[in-house]
């Protein structure tokens, strides 16, 4: 699919497109200046962090250049469900990307998706969709999953959608961090949800996401040492 295209539409919701391996994507030898973008929703933008970090920023912080030229583009909109983002990434990653040799893409996003009431159906569609368009372009991606809210029946319904996802993810080879498992019930992660609305997380919350970014294999995907 090029650049302008529209979503691919497949005849029934569940119906996900076939499989492309990620095999286009070539990490550049010599002169690296990686683009990575961040795309995806209020946990991506960092929101309710009196520090303005967020994970994302967190991350990047603890991220080696290792002499690479890498620029870094937080592209999180609060509110934003998967089909959102999709209406969105190609566009807003094209402009950040123009004077790149490396693409590199971190979509996150899930939790509106379940609060809109969206099916599971349509939102690991939209997923595999964005996956395969970045496969088909040379974009290599990154799944970061949403985490836990202080709401019980969002969450059961959360982990549905996390399981999806991340089915979504193991037929690609794409590496999907769940976030959701290891911070539910988790002593900190609930202080900090209690101190806010129930959904967002404050600098320690946060924290918690970037430690577990940061441990999927993040430096490998980046091919940094």
């Amino acid at each position: 699919m090029s650049e302008g295209e529209d979503t691919v539409a497949y005849p029934h919701e569940g119906s996900e497109p076939q499989f492309r391996p990620s095999a286009d994507f070539q990490v550049t030898e010599g002169d690296r200046r990686i683009g990575l973008c961040f795309v995806g929703d209020s946990y991506v933008n960092g929101y309710g962090d009196p520090k303005a970090l967020g994970w994302v920023s967190r991350v990047v912080a603890r991220t080696p250049r290792d002499g690479s030229a890498l620029t870094t583009y937080n592209l999180g909109v609060r509110g934003e469900s998967s089909s959102d983002v999709l209406a969105r990434w190609r566009s807003e990653t094209a402009l950040r990307w123009k004077n790149c040799n490396e693409r590199r893409l971190v979509i996150g996003f899930g939790t509106n998706d379940v609060a809109q009431g969206m099916t599971t159906a349509r939102s690991r569609l939209n997923l595999a969709n964005i996956l395969d368009d970045a496969s088909t372009n040379g974009i290599a991606t990154f799944v970061v999953g949403p985490p836990p809210t202080s709401d019980p029946e969002l969450n059961a319904k959360l982990e549905l959608l996390v399981d999806a996802h991340a089915d979504v993810c193991a037929r690609r080879g794409v590496t999907y961090v769940d976030c959701f498992r290891p911070l539910l019930g988790h002593d900190q992660w609930q202080s900090d949800l209690a101190a806010s609305d129930g959904y967002h997380p404050g600098q320690a919350g946060y924290g918690l996401m970037a430690w577990l970014v940061l441990h999927a294999g993040w430096q490998d995907w980046l091919s940094l040492p």
